[in-house]
């Protein structure tokens, strides 16, 4: 019989949460501050930018839209960094910066192209040096696989093989990040207890920063993860979808309960998730 646990699978959105926390370790250190605006990394700015600041990515407060609102990307096609970036100038703020919520996958793509700059590394090797080998996460890598061993391949509703969207340069820092359900139980743990980001920065990763007008259960947003109360007790969460794979992940902190959910199929529905959550 297989064994699913080894199995890779893309995070999606999930992949968040690494963002997030590879841009919190560089604040931690100094090399950056969240008031920092984002044209000081982020060469060629519009005018409207201009206010944007790294909690506004963070936060998905910055006023930048979600795919739906760049429908001239191709998520399954490479483009260079700097036409997706011209992409991204071109399409009007949806408000101006911290004067609403919005989610915004663009806004995380753009929080990896700073940590790469501002650490003048590739974001993918930030992740494996600062986060993955650190804590032990033997199976977690960002980025295409090309030929790596156990990747649950992506499927239709129908259990057709679907191609992966592209993730080194359009889903990077948004979706990039692929692993297994013991390596997500290893960071679910390590981001609670503190074993990565130090406080204030764990603590400020973890807190609402922005009210998402929402129901209960993720009526706010902290850095790279939903906030709310399940059954009465907080608890912080994220879900992800790319083609052909659904993720879900969530932690309650009173209980040191934790939920991980890798699935490889767009025939799965959120039912799945009722008999973990009651």
């Amino acid at each position: 019989m297989a064994d699913y646990t080894k199995s890779r699978f893309q995070l999606a959105s999930v992949s968040k949460q690494f963002t997030a926390a590879a841009l919190l370790l560089l604040v931690e250190e100094g090399t950056l501050l969240l008031e920092d605006p984002i044209s000081r990394w982020i060469d060629g700015c519009p005018e409207q930018w201009q206010d944007i600041t790294l909690h506004h990515l963070l936060s998905h407060t910055s006023g930048l839209g979600h795919w739906d609102d760049y429908p001239m990307i191709d998520l399954g096609q490479r483009v260079e960094p700097s036409e997706l970036l011209k992409t991204f100038h071109s399409v009007p703020l949806q408000f101006p910066p911290g004067a609403g919520w919005s989610y915004s996958s663009p806004a995380y793509v753009l929080l990896a192209q700073i940590v790469q700059r501002s650490a003048d590394t590739p974001y993918r090797a930030f992740l494996a040096e600062r986060i993955f080998d650190r804590l032990g996460l033997t199976q977690t890598f960002a980025g295409m696989p090309t030929a790596r061993p156990n990747l649950a391949l992506g499927h239709d509703a129908d259990g057709q093989p679907l191609p992966t969207w592209e993730l080194d340069v359009v889903g990077m820092g948004a979706g990039d990040v692929w692993s297994t359900a013991n390596d997500m139980l290893t960071w679910l743990d390590a981001l609670q207890h503190g074993r990565l980001l130090g406080e204030p920065y764990r603590t400020l990763m973890l807190t609402e920063q922005a009210r998402t007008g929402k129901g209960p259960e993720e009526s706010g947003y902290g850095y790279g993860i939903f906030l709310g109360e399940l059954n009465n007790r907080r608890w912080w969460h994220h879900s992800g979808h790319n083609a052909g794979y659904k993720t879900f992940v969530g932690h309650i902190p009173e209980l040191d309960r934790r939920f991980v959910m890798l699935s490889n199929t767009e025939a799965t529905t959120p039912s799945v998730l009722e008999p973990l959550l009651t």
